[in-house]
């Protein structure tokens, strides 16, 4: 295991409390709201998707999307969305830890969720609250701007690899970042000696690719298919186990690399559920996969069907947070 620089160290606790600080008035707020409201209601009658994120991003869409399939379909009467934001959705975990044997609440979570409970070292994690299912994979592309001079994966690889330095990577978060640091194993580089330039969103990685400050990125095929439509990026490579249908990509594995970390995303409900409850809540995500609704929201942002429930959903959180641990001592975190 690599020694954690104390600078990055430093540097990581500064951004958490930063954030935390930040988020900490609405999450107070918001927790209060849910308590009240989840005392003595039935999931039919109503219900809280707590999006651990601020409106607009990857989480807030699911938990939208969510509500929407269920107000059309009845399968709730009253589906409120909270914005919980703050320490890559830490804070909002947190908060839902505390919500013990209250069957109304539900949060929408996943990779990023999982990992910032690692980078972070966060009191509460996802064993400390209920996890329902994963209900669907997004994969991240490799790309470039149209311009560079990196028309194939390998060829990227190969000027990465000879001057670690000269290739700046960027990506629209901490999930971003865990894509560059398995490929940098995969192809013998050292992921300590990787540039890697957060952005705060797919947007502003983009511009960042755009504007020459990094070389390469990766970020979700949603994200960037209008870019690569436009001709404005290159796709090398989309980080998936098996080509996908719709999406004219190779996948990193097809050209050697085998990278395959899926953005998963998943909903979670507190702790202290009785066997019925979660069984029911269970259900009820289940029965907003199966509504139109829901499966038009698939088809517009381009997500992979994946559910897994019940003893399958625990031996896939383990093998995840085993394979993020790992990729966050690679980078020396």
């Amino acid at each position: 295991m690599t020694e954690k620089p104390q600078g990055r160290t430093r540097r990581t606790v500064l951004r958490v409390v930063g954030g935390a600080i930040a988020a900490s008035a609405i999450g107070v707020a918001a927790f209060g709201s849910i308590s009240s409201a989840a005392l003595g209601s039935d999931i039919h009658s109503s219900l809280t998707i707590i999006a651990p994120a601020a409106a607009g991003g990857g989480w807030d869409t699911v938990a939208r999307e969510m509500q929407q399939a269920q107000r059309a379909n009845g399968l709730s009467a009253n589906v409120q969305v909270v914005n919980m934001p703050g320490a890559g959705g830490t804070i909002a975990l947190g908060n839902l830890s505390l919500l013990e044997g209250q069957a109304n609440t539900m949060l929408v979570g996943g990779t990023g969720l999982l990992a910032a409970t690692i980078q972070y070292g966060s009191a509460a994690t996802l064993d400390d609250v209920t996890s329902l299912a994963v209900v669907f994979e997004e994969y991240d592309v490799i790309v470039v701007p149209a311009d560079s001079p990196y028309e194939t994966l390998d060829d990227l690889v190969e000027a990465w690899k000879a001057d670690p330095k000269s290739i700046p990577w960027t990506g629209g978060g901490s999930f971003d970042q865990l894509v560059v640091t398995d490929l940098a194993l995969a192809a013998g580089i050292d992921p300590v000696d990787t540039t890697y330039i957060s952005s705060d969103g797919g947007g502003e990685a983009v511009a960042a690719l755009l504007n020459g400050t990094a070389k390469a990125a990766t970020g979700g095929y949603p994200d960037n298919i209008d870019q690569i439509e436009s001709g404005r990026l290159r796709a090398l490579a989309i980080v998936a186990e098996e080509p996908v249908d719709g999406i004219d990509i190779p996948t990193a594995r097809e050209q050697g690399y085998d990278i395959t970390l899926a953005n998963w995303r998943m909903l979670a409900a507190p702790a202290g559920l009785t066997d019925e409850e979660t069984a029911g809540l269970t259900e009820l995500v289940e029965d907003t996969l199966a509504t139109d609704e829901w499966a038009e929201a698939v088809e517009r942002y381009h997500w992979t069907d994946q559910v897994i429930t019940g003893d399958e959903l625990e031996s896939f959180l383990v093998e995840e947070r085993d394979r993020i641990a790992r990729l966050y001592e690679e980078m020396g975190q």
